[in-house]
């Protein structure tokens, strides 16, 4: 097991290398090429941090399809980006952290001024052109991260793309266990914890298990938005006190 010092070493050593990649590579890829290298290094990066995916049920098919995971940590953007070539949907506040905020609107990440709603207008419309076009769209409907041991309201505004476009909603539940089944609380990031805070926590673990639920896909023909919203959350509240 490496240290925690060595494993810091070792993911900025990570980070610059996907800063290099985008600066000087993605300029010149294509959409599918540019979401290879996105998951390739997403799997890179969880491997450093000694983050062990399992993964249950089926993934989306190809096509147009909206994820609604539940929101635990900020690996979550990086175990789904290992399993899907999604594009994500984002605060605005992503696009200015360092580095990550780059390497995630280089990656197709549609952001949000949530305090605006003709921004809201605006993404809505956009997402709803991405399912059109065939992509994979991901979400964390609920707006925030929790320590993942309760799911908060989901916003069924975020589900109206998906209505438009009549594309089909993915539930995914996410958790964070110990070897031993335990939860991991150590992986969550949210209240005040800082990000270096939060990453130095992840450090310092021997390894973390992230347990992927796909759950049964919901067609949105016919549902209006706050409908998709509740089946979509109940889906994963179920999960969620199914796996507790």
């Amino acid at each position: 097991m490496l240290s925690p010092g060595l494993k810091f070493l070792r993911v900025v050593g990570h980070i610059l290398a996907g800063t290099l990649l985008v600066l000087l590579r993605f300029p010149s890829l294509d959409r599918p090429e540019r979401a290879r290298r996105v998951t390739r290094w997403a799997t890179q990066l969880l491997a450093i941090l000694a983050v062990r995916v399992h993964v249950r049920g089926e993934p989306p098919a190809p096509g147009g399809a909206l994820v609604a995971a539940n929101h635990v940590s900020w690996l979550d953007i990086h175990v789904l980006h290992s399993l899907l070539p999604a594009r994500f949907i984002s605060k605005a506040e992503v696009r200015n952290w360092p580095v990550f905020g780059r390497f995630a609107e280089a990656a197709g990440t549609v952001f949000l001024v949530r305090e605006k709603k003709a921004d809201a207008m605006r993404v809505n419309q956009l997402m709803a052109e991405h399912l059109r076009a065939g992509d994979c769209l991901a979400l964390f409907p609920e707006g925030t991260t929790s320590d993942g041991s309760n799911l908060l309201p989901f916003f069924p505004s975020l589900f109206q793309p998906a209505v438009e476009a009549q594309a089909t909603v993915w539930p995914v539940c996410i958790r964070y266990l110990n070897g031993d089944g335990t939860p991991c609380i150590e992986a969550a990031y949210y209240g005040r914890i800082s990000m270096g805070e939060s990453l130095w926590n992840i450090l310092k673990l021997k390894e973390v298990h992230a347990e992927v639920v796909f759950l049964p896909a919901i067609a949105s023909r016919g549902l209006a938005r706050r409908d998709l919203a509740r089946t979509a959350e109940e889906a994963v509240r179920a999960a969620l006190s199914a796996a507790s």
